[in-house]
């Protein structure tokens, strides 16, 4: 029994040598019958070529943290439920600031009422760049965030925060910067 388990285990590992050095393109002793040979794996596609691609178109959508088309100005993130009190709390404030900083910052709202609103507030996070910021914060109704596009970092967040000053100190200073 022993001698057949160890045939075995010999027979596979021969063979998995065999086909190691048959894909590798070892041409250590190369013979005229071997330097005529192709290699074999050479002509299989790369099964990562596609993943690398598709990773490098998304790396091109983005600039450092966020999407380009948010790029050169602040980021004022609210996550909004329509069901939730802080949010119609804060409405005015961000209403205010959007009033305040057209042009200067740019405004997304992720919508986490129901599961067809995250659905949709999940596609355009992940567009933008900010899905860890979604899901981080998926729950966190009447919160607005004020987020470097540079770096994805946020500057200032408040959880049902009235109080404008806030969110203007720090988009300020960012546009301040950007000058």
């Amino acid at each position: 029994m022993r001698i057949r388990y160890f045939a075995l285990l010999a027979m596979v590992s021969v063979l998995s040598i065999g086909t190691v050095t048959g894909c590798s393109g070892n041409t250590s002793s190369p013979s005229t019958e071997t330097a005529a040979k192709v290699n074999p794996c050479a002509a299989k596609a790369n099964p990562c070529a596609a993943k690398a691609k598709s990773t490098g178109d998304q790396a091109a959508a983005q600039i450092g943290g966020l999407a380009t088309e948010l790029q050169g100005k602040p980021v004022v993130v609210d996550v909004y439920a329509s069901w939730c009190p802080a949010c119609k709390n804060v409405a005015p404030t961000l209403e205010k600031l959007k009033q305040e900083y057209a042009g200067k910052a740019n405004f997304v709202v992720l919508d986490v009422s129901d599961k067809a609103a995250i659905a949709k507030s999940t596609a355009r996070a992940k567009e933008l760049g900010l899905e860890k910021f979604l899901a981080k914060n998926q729950n966190q109704t009447g919160l607005i965030a004020v987020i470097d596009p540079a770096t994805g970092k946020v500057l200032a967040e408040e959880r049902d925060g009235t109080e404008i000053a806030t969110y203007k100190k720090p988009l300020d200073a960012f546009i301040a910067k950007a000058k």
